[in-house]
């Protein structure tokens, strides 16, 4: 899969930063902040409230790192500033992951405010690591080093919420006292993994240098340059029509991973059930991942994408049905199936397309409209579920994004070369 690359370290400690934030991901956003929020932090409120504060405190932490993420990307691209951008982000994250664990019962817009600190720091650490792909990936191979990224996200966010899991079951075992215990310290245990495997990034990737390495000088050719983009926009189509697309289906995905458990809760299934679920997408999601990298090389990216989306109209539909468990684990495996498929070859096709000597500033505009479309998705579902008084018609509103998603990606021309700027 890597033959021919020559800088293996460089690509390995890349990718180990997708198993530290991966995490947060999967402990945080997917699995206990849901289920504690709605069973610790809102106790005795109703589901379709919860539901609803939820979706703000997502869309909140996307509207601000959507804002954030163009100007933030720009500066990186000029100073050669990106590792250590990430950096802070991260670190704002892990403190902030850290935070959650000591907020008492009841405390929920505390623990709101917490949570959107935390994810704004692993969202605007995103925007810097995707942006160092086109670093230390020869082009040819953008797909599988961007596959192995993901596929490392998925186990090494899998194992640790395995743990968390294990934690809050027998807690004994561990010397807590209950569960309620036993989710908060997975808290700061996902902080201190976030941090840990953050090293190798910080040690071993080293990103093309620039002309410039004052951080003002950095800034004010940073937003000069955002403006000339905005300017010249137009004249990257194949990558402004992407960008509409992954809008479009980006948006659909993320909902999903953001409100999957607080859906399940709203149908009736424990916690346990949708905790087993999210172990199954961490699991299957890992070779699943590393395969759809292998299939971006040999039928392309987009093709790869488009199936993906298949898939995850198919499941939103069969979700406003399920009645059994069992059903909810199939999809758990249907999604673990795609999702790293989907977000990977995204990811490498926008690489494909953008000028490399701009990557972190069309990173952040790529981050931008995912973040966008974050912003809506989850409010979506939210006022759809307060309005019908109905979860399941709720899922269904994300439906068109994967349709539309994919109607407009196959409008992209991937064989344009525009790696150099207009």
């Amino acid at each position: 899969m890597l033959a021919g690359v020559q800088n293996k370290g460089q690509v390995f400690a890349w990718a180990f930063y997708d198993w530290a934030n991966s995490a947060f991901a999967t402990v945080v956003i997917a699995g206990f902040f849901p289920i504690f929020f709605n069973e610790f932090w809102s106790i005795g409120e109703e589901t379709t409230k919860t539901t609803f504060r939820l979706g703000v405190a997502n869309s909140i932490a996307s509207l601000i790192v959507l804002v954030m993420a163009p100007v933030l990307g720009a500066i990186a691209d000029q100073g050669a500033l990106k590792k250590r951008f990430l950096l802070i982000f991260a670190m704002l994250g892990i403190l902030a992951t850290a935070w959650l664990g000591g907020i008492g019962q009841g405390l929920w817009l505390y623990a709101a405010i917490v949570y959107v600190m935390a994810t704004i720091g692993f969202s605007g650490a995103n925007v810097l690591y995707d942006a160092l792909l086109v670093d230390i990936a020869p082009k040819n191979k953008l797909d599988a080093v961007s596959g192995i990224g993901f596929s490392l996200g998925y186990l090494g966010g899998g194992l640790l919420f395995t743990l968390c899991v294990v934690m809050s079951l027998k807690p004994a075992w561990f010397g807590l006292v209950d569960a309620t215990q036993a989710v908060r310290v997975s808290f700061f245990v996902t902080a201190i993994w976030w941090a840990v495997f953050s090293l190798p990034l910080w040690w071993h990737v080293h990103e093309k240098k620039t002309e410039s390495s004052n951080f003002w000088a950095a800034f004010f050719g940073g937003i000069d340059q955002l403006t000339q983009t905005f300017r010249n926009i137009r004249k990257y189509r194949p990558v402004l029509i992407f960008l509409v697309a992954y809008w479009l289906y980006i948006d659909g995905v993320d909902t999903i991973i953001k409100m999957a458990v607080d859906y399940g809760l709203a149908l009736g299934f424990t916690s346990q059930d949708l905790v087993t679920a999210l172990l199954l997408v961490q699991f299957v999601g890992f070779p699943s991942a590393l395969l759809f990298g292998w299939l971006g090389e040999r039928i392309g990216p987009k093709i790869g994408i488009i199936t993906g989306l298949v898939v995850y109209a198919g499941i939103t539909v069969w979700a406003y049905f399920i009645t059994e468990t069992w059903e909810f684990y199939g999809i758990a495996v249907s999604i673990g199936l795609v999702q790293g498929g989907v977000q990977a070859l995204s990811r490498s096709l926008y690489a494909r397309l953008i000028p490399q000597d701009s990557a972190a500033e069309f990173f952040g505009f790529y981050n931008f409209l995912g973040k966008f479309a974050a912003v809506i998705g989850p409010v979506m579902m939210g006022w759809v579920a307060v309005a019908t008084g109905s979860s399941r018609i709720s899922i269904l509103s994300i439906l068109i994004l994967f349709i539309a998603g994919g109607l407009i990606l196959t409008k992209v021309d991937v064989s344009r070369d525009n790696n150099r700027s207009p």
